[in-house]
């Protein structure tokens, strides 16, 4: 792929190669803390700062590093920016924090991270494989977002609850709480999960074979 089809790339990152959607990666976590929009904002946004980070370190460093030595360097390379994303996480947004637990030290071994390191990262430039960390990691936290946000206003009948905690006091206005509903338990636990996520993978599915038949239609030549 050239370093300059930027385009591709966005689009790829956001829905063609959607990590969740497309890929089917990172579904432990994808399953684990979706229970609410908040939460899965919060696991996004950490992981798409360790996708970022560890692209433009990987693509600096990438013709200094051997092949015999590469994997062990890029995962101690993302084990590093996770541990500082854990810590940060830890001091700045302590309750969200509590919630996702484990998961976040558990980004290092998301394939999707060192998936772009080797696939993406290692053979294009800078600037390239910035804006393939950041698409990705956009994508991936759409995912989990929306996920989140299903399950919480199905088995909560809230959106965003607790987002002041995640973004600052300014974005309470986000919190909703539905009036007269108290929310399914069922689709905050794993089995509600695996529900929502089966449903939006075949929405995917449906709308990807419409766009792929409108664009074939729109190739064809019009007969008399």
């Amino acid at each position: 792929m050239s370093d300059n089809n930027y385009g591709t790339i966005v689009k790829d990152g956001l829905w063609e190669q959607n990590v969740v959607f497309a890929q089917m990666l990172a579904l432990c976590p994808t399953m684990a803390v979706t229970t609410s929009g908040t939460n899965g904002l919060g696991m996004g946004l950490a992981t798409t700062a360790v996708l970022v980070v560890s692209n433009i370190l990987v693509s600096i460093i990438r013709k200094t590093v051997s092949d015999q030595v590469r994997i062990p360097v890029f995962v101690v390379l993302i084990a590093t920016l996770v541990t500082i994303v854990d810590l940060a996480m830890n001091a700045w947004v302590h309750e969200l924090y509590k919630v996702l637990g484990l998961f976040i030290a558990l980004i290092v071994v998301n394939c999707a991270i060192l998936g772009r390191a080797e696939a993406y990262a290692v053979k294009n430039g800078v600037l390239a494989s910035a804006v393939d960390g950041l698409a990705m990691g956009i994508g991936f936290t759409g995912a989990l977002t929306l996920i989140g946000l299903v399950r919480e206003f199905l088995g909560s009948g809230t959106l965003f609850a607790q987002a002041s905690q995640l973004l600052g006091p300014a974005f309470a206005f986000l919190e909703v709480q539905v009036p007269g509903y108290g929310g399914a338990l069922l689709m905050i636990l794993p089995p509600g999960g695996f529900a929502v996520l089966g449903f939006m993978l075949a929405g995917k599915r449906i709308i990807d074979q419409k766009l792929a038949a409108r664009a074939q239609a729109a190739a064809t030549p019009a007969t008399a």
